[in-house]
């Protein structure tokens, strides 16, 4: 078949940053399917490349997790009318898989339909418009009714839905019974990221060394909520843990992070610029605990945070900060713990008695790899992913 993938913020292993979407198309392309993929860069010219048989068109539209609300949003307007206009270049194609965030981009999907007779499927990877809304940076009640209404109307329309979490899926069927939705949550590369001996050389490079490493590797942004690692890492070091923090990323937050780390002398935490896949694997190795961390707002415990899969296929104790489908399923599965989001002294105590129990340590890190091998390998997924157009 031949399948377009819109994807506004589609990222490969040598760029770094979520690569969901690349996985989903070398699986089509694996499997013996033609794929053309419209994203965007922040260059001034349209670019258009081969990637490993994936064929991507990239737009000129400015895009940085640095921009305010509106300036996002008029990113994304102006994604919606390129990736409608050069998707007449496909007119030929079987389906269009329309991936979100943003919830815009139904609208490119929705045209593309009605233009060019190609139905799509919708994938939902975060719930739009609930989380910009109870994040607080939606608060015209016109505009909230506007943007419900938008959602519900593209479900109705796409062929099929796809969620990233049993929680996301969950509250889709709740608001459009009638519609077919399948989840497929985020993969775990248990073929890149392996469990691994701590290497000398990076224990020495990161300053580590004799240290238990406790790691966010992700996104700087407001809903990451990272005053509180760093609140963490301030407890762990008045209670003289042998526990060294290191916060990897890039993002809106990155330089308010750093000016906190120094005003409260942090000494056990260091600051590593963003990371391509080669990096984020050296972390990796260093790291004893994966930490993920969200501000305390209902919706962000419906994700399906890459940083989690990664942190299962390397091995790693899994520390969350909130609740929902992923706290249950490291619970469950006995891969990690996780901590009360307004307690710091929360973290210091239950990682003081990991500290002191090596088996346990080691059993939780066989868990996670575990887990990742059994319900989230990108095998699995990509099977499962594939199959969706067989039918």
């Amino acid at each position: 078949m031949k399948i377009l993938l819109l994807h506004q913020h589609f990222k490969t292993p040598q760029s770094g940053g979520a690569i969901r979407s690349y996985y989903l198309a070398k699986a089509l392309v694996d499997s013996g399917h033609q794929v053309a993929v419209i994203s965007v860069h922040n260059e001034k010219e349209y670019r258009q490349e081969n990637l490993e048989g994936i064929d991507v068109h990239y737009l000129p539209v400015a895009y940085d997790n640095r921009f305010r609300f509106y300036a996002r949003s008029w990113s994304f307007v102006k994604y919606i009318f390129g990736s409608i206009q050069l998707a007449g270049k496909f007119k030929d194609f079987d389906y269009c898989y329309a991936i979100s965030v943003p919830l815009t981009i139904g609208i490119a999907a929705i045209r593309i339909k009605s233009r060019y007779k190609i139905p799509f499927l919708f994938e939902v990877g975060d719930l739009w418009p609930e989380a910009p809304i109870q994040m607080g940076f939606v608060n015209n009640y016109l505009l909230k009714k506007l943007l419900y209404g938008l959602e519900k109307f593209i479900y109705l329309r796409a062929k099929s839905i796809v969620a990233l979490s049993p929680a996301i899926t969950s509250d889709i069927e709740k608001k459009v019974p009638q519609q077919r939705v399948i989840t497929i949550p985020n993969m775990a590369d248990t073929d890149f990221y392996r469990p691994e001996f701590k290497k000398a050389a990076l224990e020495e490079k990161y300053h580590v060394k004799g240290k238990f490493v406790v790691s966010y590797i992700g996104a700087l942004g407001i809903a990451n909520g990272l005053d509180f690692f760093l609140e963490c890492a301030r407890a762990s070091q008045k209670s003289d843990l042998p526990v060294h923090f290191l916060l990897c990323g890039d993002g809106a937050m990155l330089d308010h992070l750093t000016r906190t780390k120094i005003q409260l002398q942090l000494n056990n935490l260091s600051i590593i610029p963003f990371q391509d896949r080669e990096g984020v694997r050296e972390v990796m190795n260093v790291t004893d605990a994966s930490f993920i961390c969200y501000k305390p707002v209902p919706v962000l415990e419906t994700g399906s945070p890459n940083k989690f899969f990664d942190a299962l296929a390397a091995g790693k104790v899994i520390v969350i900060n909130f609740g929902g489908w992923i706290q249950t399923e490291i619970e469950e599965h006995h891969c990690g713990f996780h901590i009360h989001s307004n307690r710091p002294t929360d973290f210091v105590n239950k990682i003081h008695v990991v500290l002191q129990d090596k088996t346990r340590l080691e059993e939780m890190k066989k868990a996670s790899r575990l887990l990742a091998e059994k319900k989230y390998s990108r095998k699995l997924l990509s099977e499962a992913f594939v199959a969706l157009f067989s039918r």
